[in-house]
């Protein structure tokens, strides 16, 4: 696609790879380009900097930032916002239920992510992203959470007496460090916002965890080789990959969506000396003159931290190379790293021409999700061909022992809920030609009595978590449990309104049959679900179960299989 004139969103845009995007991104011209970062000095500092670079751009170039992972409301401009929501009770609880809750429309719309993409978000002015560049290190912001620490933490708990410890804050605490809880949020927030937004590419810049190294990696956290915390990353990273692979898979999204991994040290921003800072903190100087030694012998002589040493004037200054969000290497560091057979390295500037590239529509034969649509196994040609004797064998044991429709086991209960609606239309009309020529009201009718003469059909319904909602919607025929909420999400509902949706599902699929059987295209462009079109048999209107049900799923639903 073409870049010129689109509204362009990079998230993590002050990074190192961040920024490389967004140089490459400018000499296409875009009409817009966001860059999004943590802290508002962050996206303001790579704001001014690429408009210094690129005078000449006629791209509006936008600074936004905070926590994609909170709501806009508890951003801070210029400090992390999580350490205070987790502080306060109110907002704590609030971000469990946006982590853990069903997403509705207020988590959705609350949230800074789906604001940055939909344009909502401060001066945005209500313009949505043509195109998005995730560059966050997503995996690190999730899995340095570290529900490890949390957790040896709730335990140190449990040994203290029990009023002196605040179990609500203990507890909500750890729920809201679980991983997998939060990535999934993430994505589903982030897809609904570019269905919303009508976003046109994707593109996320992944990680492996490990700088492409093995569970033998040398850099680790602690004793463990590699640390759990460090494994942590690497699975979220590798879980984020796979719902990306789904989003790609997922129809009404945008058309393009990759995902480029790095597996080498990315490097670099800058070499210099000066201030060797970590975490935005320069290093204080300390001594310890040899008589001020301390005895091995002591454990408190032994603790992490405490009032050892004799400050000195100044921090440690150093010659250093800086790898960006990776911080500050000494020389000796960067050459160990980037050694042969040790991480290695690769450059910002390659990656971003990867990404550019993949989004005009070249092949860089470097986008992950690609390779697994490549390396991934699809439905085969015999499997197909040995359904129909598999669907015979099946028919043959239902004219013995009775027709099998759904146990809820494949689930969900909306599916069990469609099965046997069908198959209760089947048995009260057996075609979908007789189906269309009644009344909903006629139809509801015939259905219910048909349920109250047959107790053996009942119990198949209603032993499997299916109630049975009458057809004055006033009463509920029900086992001693229930699978669904509402009628809708997985009762049958015998309701002269749901009959008349089944009557208008079978007028257009009818129509279909017509449609794909009529005059003289006999070639391969229907796929001809429906056995009356697959079988060239117009007038063979009998109501086939399973085949309607995933007519329904395919077309009305747009739950159909979108890569083949």
């Amino acid at each position: 696609m073409d870049i010129r004139g689109k509204r362009v969103l990079i998230l993590g845009g002050y990074g190192l790879v961040g920024r490389a995007v967004a140089r490459e991104t400018l000499a296409h011209q875009p009409a817009r380009l966001v860059i999004a970062s943590l802290r508002k000095a962050e996206a303001e500092e790579a704001v001014q900097q690429l408009r210094a670079e690129f005078p000449d751009s006629p791209a509006e170039i936008v600074p936004a930032w905070g926590d994609v992972f909170l709501r806009a409301e508890w951003q801070r401009d210029d400090v992390h916002p999580r350490p205070a929501v987790l502080a306060d009770p109110k907002t704590r609880q609030r971000l469990i239920d946006d982590i853990l809750g069903s997403l509705n429309d207020d988590i959705l719309e609350a949230s800074l992510l789906y604001q940055l993409i939909t344009g909502t978000w401060g001066n945005l002015g209500g313009l949505p992203a043509h195109i998005v560049v995730d560059c966050m290190n997503t995996a690190t912001a999730v899995a340095y959470q570290d529900v490890y620490t949390t957790a040896r933490h709730l335990k140190a708990q449990i040994a203290k007496p029990q009023e002196a410890v605040n179990w609500h804050e203990e507890v909500e605490r750890l729920l809201a460090s679980l991983y997998i809880p939060q990535l999934v949020r993430h994505i589903q927030i982030f897809h609904a916002a570019m269905q919303r937004a009508g976003t046109e590419a994707y593109v996320k810049v992944g990680t492996s965890g490990t700088g492409g190294m093995g569970l033998n990696i040398p850099y680790t956290h602690g004793e463990e080789k590699p640390s759990r915390v460090l494994m942590s990353k690497a699975a979220v990273a590798g879980a984020q990959t796979l719902l990306t692979f789904l989003m790609a898979r997922t129809p009404n999204g945008p058309t393009v969506v990759k995902e480029i991994k790095p597996t080498a040290m990315i490097g670099w921003k800058q070499i210099g000396y000066g201030p060797i800072r970590r975490r935005g903190k320069a290093y204080p100087l300390y001594d310890c003159p040899p008589e001020q030694a301390v005895s091995i012998h002591d454990p408190a002589n032994l603790a992490p931290e405490g009032d050892f040493g004799v400050a000195q004037d100044g921090v440690l200054e150093a010659v250093f190379i800086n790898t960006g969000e990776n911080g500050l290497f000494a020389a000796g560091e960067f050459a160990m790293i980037t050694a042969l057979g040790q991480m290695e390295a690769v450059t910002a500037e390659e990656i971003a021409h990867n990404v550019v590239w993949e989004i005009l529509g070249g092949n860089t034969g470097k986008d992950v999700i690609a390779a697994l649509d490549a390396a991934t196994m699809g439905p085969t040609y015999r499997a197909a061909y040995l359904r129909e004797t598999a669907r015979h064998r099946l028919h043959q044991l239902e004219e013995t022992y009775g027709e099998s429709v759904a146990f809820e086991i494949l689930g969900p209960p909306r599916l069990s809920k469609l099965l046997f609606e069908a198959y209760l239309l089947k048995q009260a009309y057996g075609t979908l030609d007789r189906l269309v020529e009644i009344s909903p009201q006629e139809a509801a009718q015939a259905v219910e009595a048909l349920v109250r003469r047959s107790p053996a059909l009942r119990q198949k319904i209603l032993s499997i978590g299916i109630p049975i909602l009458l057809s004055d919607g006033e009463r509920l025929l029900r086992g001693p449990m229930i699978k669904a909420d509402t009628a809708e999400q997985g009762w049958v509902d015998l309701r002269p309104e749901n009959l008349a949706r089944w009557q208008t599902r079978a007028r257009r699929l009818l129509a279909e049959i017509q449609q794909q059987t009529a005059g003289d295209d006999t070639s391969s462009r229907y796929d001809r679900i429906y056995p009356a079109a697959r079988r060239w048999t117009p007038d063979d209107l009998r109501i086939a179960v399973g085949e309607w049900v995933a007519w329904v799923l395919n077309t009305e639903e747009q739950g159909f299989r979108f890569k083949r």
